[in-house]
């Protein structure tokens, strides 16, 4: 494959590019270029029998000459861990085991968000199937807030529940469960960082409580809810209770573990990279009712895939948490008849225009606020409005994070209280520096992940606890405006085929960890640009090389992209072009485009 072959540059940079249209540098991702990097990839390659481009993209994400194949063909069975090893799980299993058998009525808490959606859907669906009642609650995020909350918990145990289990929530939240500790039975499935230690009364599984040593931090709760599944399922079958009663099919629920894992931004490596592959192939089959209609709705031509998942699917189920009714996803999961299944995709398709909408009101101050406290010398953006809608701060958080590439916390002030969400950048850990503001007493809740976190405060405290930020992130002054662009690969125009499409395809899925292969296309030219859909912030360019060979392109959200106006030069200044190279088909037609990521000017 000449054309299609990679390039490899000696020089640090890649095609010498040290400040592209974006204000980027090109980078190799695998910035080792030395003979021995060399050697491994092209062992990879010719030890699984795939092209050099494919060895050296798996060389760069630290795959093992031994792992090619595995890599490119997860299967769980080679990845599935004995369930027991998560602290607590045996516990949490038999108690859910006894529940089944003596038919137990189970109340189930979850959060708001996709992986609560998720994990809470497993949970109810497969206890359902077993024979158990199920009732169902998902907090309204302004009036209830992130988490647990007594009311909700004494309602749930009104409709009969004789046991609790709170999904994606719960750790941090000792003093709301352990008043009902001697009322009913606990059990927390989560995966948030515990605050201080402390965790509730009742069973806890979580991989990233302090005394876990399974080493699955990097699960999703609804991961951690497909794994209780696996234990319960075993339990039961020790018991002999499948002599008597049909035995589920767990795996048909792995179209949750994979939206949730995708949409909840975890890394896709290891078992979430399995769990995720088998799931969007159960995704494909279009079985469960509510995501099939979802798709419909939302047009999305591709449904089984990690780009569905992440920018269909998942805004469209959150955005009934964010600025609706906070079960509307949960039921669209649940859903076994068409008309409700479709009346609910209509209503969160049309709630998810509504949150643009909002989103897009608050984030041009948002931006505004963020440019002056960087121009200030921040290291961490802190910003919030008294008229913000707490809903679609943390979406609105993720943007200004892009933007600017440094963490990003937003905040809407209500009654004296800043309620937000952050979101952070790789290295540096949001979440522990959340939790370790309010161990300091700056904040009235707050906790989460590595690279996402919730936080309430004062609103007198917000000096405070932005000082503590900058203080304790302070690594960040340090960051670029942008990051470095890391690139797998340099082809020609002529050498961006379907073929090299279809290899980088068998790379997916892709997501945090594994990252889409980045392409640069060296020499080219934009030869006609329109701006398409309803808005017209997309661009739609065909790119020719110099010896006549042409490719179209796609740049989305235009309006955010730096490189934009150079794609629309009426000139068609000699360009390189990265993006990444997908072949796409659609009603028996198959395409070939680059969406392009960044441009450089020759």
């Amino acid at each position: 494959m000449s054309d299609a072959a990679l390039c490899l540059d000696p020089a640090p940079l890649v095609l010498n590019v040290g400040h592209s249209a974006g204000g980027r540098r090109w980078v190799w991702r695998d910035a080792a270029l030395a003979e021995d990097g060399l050697r491994h990839s092209l062992a990879i390659a010719q030890r699984a029998g795939i092209p050099e481009l494919l060895g050296r993209i798996l060389a760069a994400r630290g795959v093992a000459l031994g792992r090619a194949e595995a890599f490119l063909d997860p299967r769980l069975r080679d990845w599935l861990p004995d369930p027991s090893c998560l602290k607590d799980m045996e516990a949490a299993a038999a108690r859910l085991s006894r529940a089944v058998r003596e038919r137990e009525c189970i109340g189930v808490f979850g959060d708001y968000d996709v992986d609560g959606a998720c994990g809470t859907a497993l949970l109810t669906d497969l206890l359902r199937e077993l024979g158990c009642a199920v009732e169902t609650h998902i907090p309204d995020r302004q009036k209830e807030g992130y988490g647990p909350n007594a009311a909700a918990l004494d309602g749930l145990m009104a409709r009969g529940a004789q046991l609790l289990v709170c999904v994606d929530c719960g750790t941090a939240a000792a003093p709301i469960l352990d008043p009902f500790a001697g009322r009913v039975d606990l059990i927390v499935l989560d995966h948030h960082k515990p605050d201080g230690g402390v965790l509730p009364r009742g069973i806890v599984v979580n991989p990233n409580r302090l005394d876990c040593t399974s080493q699955l931090g990097t699960l999703c709760a609804t991961a951690v809810a497909f794994l209780t599944g696996v234990a319960l399922l075993r339990d039961l079958r020790a018991q002999g209770w499948f002599t008597e009663h049909p035995e589920p099919n767990l795996l048909r629920r792995l179209d949750l573990v994979a939206l949730a894992t995708i949409c909840d931004v975890m890394p896709l490596q290891g078992l979430n990279r399995a769990l995720v592959a088998q799931g969007l192939r159960v995704l494909g089959r279009g079985e469960r009712l509510g995501l099939a209609t979802l798709a419909s709705v939302a047009m999305v031509k591709e449904s089984a895939s990690a780009m569905a998942c992440g920018f269909a699917f998942g805004p469209r189920i959150n955005a009934g948490g964010r600025i609706a009714q906070a079960d509307l996803g949960l039921k669209l999961l649940l859903a076994d008849d068409a008309f409700e299944a479709r009346t609910l995709a209509e209503k969160l398709d049309e709630v998810n225009r509504q949150r643009q909408t909002v989103e897009a009101d608050i984030l041009t101050s948002a931006l505004q606020q963020a440019q002056a406290q960087v121009d200030a010398g921040h290291a961490v953006l802190f910003l919030r409005g008294d008229a913000w809608h707490p809903g679609v701060v943390g979406i609105v958080a993720g943007r200004v994070r892009e933007r600017f590439n440094r963490p990003a916390l937003v905040g809407a002030l209500q009654d004296g209280v800043i309620k937000g969400s952050a979101r952070s950048v790789p290295g540096l850990d949001l979440g522990a520096a959340v939790i370790a503001a309010r161990q300091a007493g700056l904040l009235l809740t707050g906790g989460g992940h590595a690279m996402a976190a919730g936080f309430s405060l004062a609103a007198g405290q917000a000096d405070s606890f932005h000082h503590f930020l900058d203080e304790r992130l302070s690594a960040a002054r340090e960051r670029p405006a942008q990051d470095d662009l890391l690139l797998d690969g340099v082809l020609s125009l002529r050498g961006a085929t379907s073929e090299v499409a279809a290899q980088i395809g068998r790379l997916a899925p892709f997501g945090m960890g594994n990252e889409e292969p980045l392409l640069a296309i060296s020499r080219v030219r934009c030869v006609k640009v329109e701006r398409i859909g309803r808005d017209g912030n997309t661009l739609r360019a065909i790119l020719q090389g110099e010896d006549g060979g042409r490719l179209r392109g796609l740049v989305f959200r235009a309006a955010d992209k730096p490189f934009a106006d150079v794609l629309e030069d009426s000139s068609a200044p000699l360009l390189h072009v990265a993006g990444h190279l997908r072949s796409e088909r659609w009603q028996d037609r198959e395409t070939l485009t680059l969406f392009i990521a960044d441009i450089a000017l020759i």
